[in-house]
């Protein structure tokens, strides 16, 4: 009788249970740190071709087209595809009065989509759908223009 006890008051394999316990969490935790990081990334990308799109878009010489054809390349070289990306045409200036001086500023918006491909996987089992999510990014810049009174 006093072998059984101690092998029920033994801590054998204790270890192992706790590991068993604790290394899904641990997973879960290091997968949405790497989802994260993919996901910041693509926002970054799209953000900063935004304001590529903007920046062509202040300058006299340029039209909106060029603005598009700009974020499409800005895209293309970050490794991205342009053709899963929504580029609205921009428009035209817009007047912003700053206390009784105009200025006139050019918006350019970018919407990419993303799959979450670990988390989705993980979801599943939940009975959770992380799916495709769209990233937005927008900047606006002052255009190179004089200014002036704005209008009432």
């Amino acid at each position: 009788m006093s072998g059984l006890r101690r092998r029920l008051r033994s801590e054998r394999g204790a270890e192992l249970v706790e590991t068993a316990l604790t290394l899904p969490l641990i997973l879960l935790v290091v997968i949405g740190i790497i989802e994260f990081g993919f996901v910041f990334q693509k926002y970054e990308v799209i953000t900063n071709a935004a304001r590529e799109g903007a920046r062509i878009l202040v300058l006299p010489a340029f039209d909106p087209d060029d603005a598009v054809t700009r974020v499409n390349q800005y895209l293309t070289a970050s490794g991205l595809n342009p053709m899963l990306a929504t580029v609205p045409t921009p428009d035209d200036p817009a007047e912003t009065d700053l206390g009784g001086t105009c200025i006139w500023t050019v918006t350019v918006n970018v919407s990419y989509p993303h799959d979450a491909p670990f988390l989705a996987g993980i979801g599943r089992y939940f009975g959770s759908t992380f799916g495709t999510f769209t990233l937005n990014a927008s900047s606006t810049m002052r255009t190179e223009g004089a200014a002036g009174s704005c209008t009432p």
